[in-house]
């Protein structure tokens, strides 16, 4: 089930940690389940044979156990991570975006927006609107500060906190967007294409 959600939302790579080896005796067994695994990553379109297949056991790694199976087997598992999965790239030159996952107000301050940053640059002293919800607002950014430092730009891929000048605490909500002036235009209708699965597929 996990393979065919991870096919059909467009995921490019999988890293596979077989857990709770330490349930099983029989090294044949975990051999079968990473040949089924293989065979099930080919069948969604992955490539079955190139995955790495990491077999361990998390609880084993957590006691600091050396074997194989324990420390030893995460280690080998950030590893694949790190060599297999390229580092996603970050879509800087496209007009500043970053949807709104939460609001505060500082006092002292005034309202900080956090998110994750989808597109562009958002500097320091940049105009920026408030998009979604409701009418469109302007204001400037006045900091940008990432895991309590103060920074001059976010760019694609940071999670940032985006001071607003002039902006209340009400007046900005999650599900809006921040974004470069002029380059959002809302829409209260749209069109999808939705994949549901069968009750044969989970």
């Amino acid at each position: 089930e996990h393979i065919l959600l991870a096919r059909q939302v467009g995921v490019p790579y999988i890293v596979v940690f077989l857990n709770k080896a330490d349930m099983v005796d029989d090294p044949e067994l975990l051999e079968l389940v990473e040949m089924e695994v293989r065979e099930l990553l080919s069948q969604y379109g992955f490539p079955g044979d190139d995955t790495p297949i990491i077999t361990g056991s998390a609880l084993k790694a957590v006691e600091g156990d050396d074997s194989d199976i324990g420390v030893p087997a995460v280690l080998k598992l950030v590893e694949a991570l790190d060599s297999y999965i390229p580092e996603p790239e970050r879509a800087v030159d496209g007009a500043f975006l970053m949807p709104v996952e939460d609001v505060f107000s500082i006092s002292g301050r005034g309202t900080v927006v956090t998110g994750r940053v989808e597109r562009g640059i958002v500097k320091v002293g940049d105009e920026i609107e408030i998009v979604g919800m409701r009418a469109t607002q302007k204001t400037t950014c006045t900091g940008v500060e990432m895991f309590r430092k103060l920074l001059d730009q976010g760019q694609a891929g940071d999670n940032v906190g985006v001071l607003l000048r002039g902006t209340k605490r009400d007046e900005v909500e999650r599900g809006q967007v921040l974004c470069k002036p002029g380059s959002i235009n809302p829409h209260t209708k749209f069109e999808a294409e939705v994949y549901v699965l069968s009750k044969e597929e989970g």
